[in-house]
């Protein structure tokens, strides 16, 4: 017998800052962006338990690529540019259950 996951879906936004010049997720938008996702998450009523949970995490290791988030169970990682794409991400794969392609690296 499987047990239920807790999340349905578990997003991860970079938020890793770099001091030393190289490229990073805090550079780009990262913070917004993870607040976007998490009130518009809230505003679907898709927050909590068997639902969605929106996340910081520090150093994904792909900052070059970035800003990225990643979604699981399923390991998907996605970059962005504003917030239409966050909205994207969550319309398209977390309600819809599909991926993303042009925003998937």
């Amino acid at each position: 017998m499987s047990e239920k996951q807790y999340y349905q879906h578990h997003v991860f936004f970079c938020l890793n800052h770099r001091e030393e010049g190289r490229p990073c997720c805090a550079d780009k938008g990262a913070q917004t962006a993870q607040e976007h996702a998490k009130k518009r998450i809230k505003q679907l009523d898709l927050s909590g338990q068997g639902k969605v949970r929106i996340n910081k995490a520090g150093c994904l290791d792909r900052c070059e690529e970035g800003p990225v988030l990643v979604v699981y169970p399923e390991g998907t990682w996605y970059t962005y540019i504003d917030n239409e794409d966050i909205n994207e991400i969550i319309d398209v794969h977390l309600v819809g259950g599909k991926i993303v392609e042009r925003l998937k690296i």
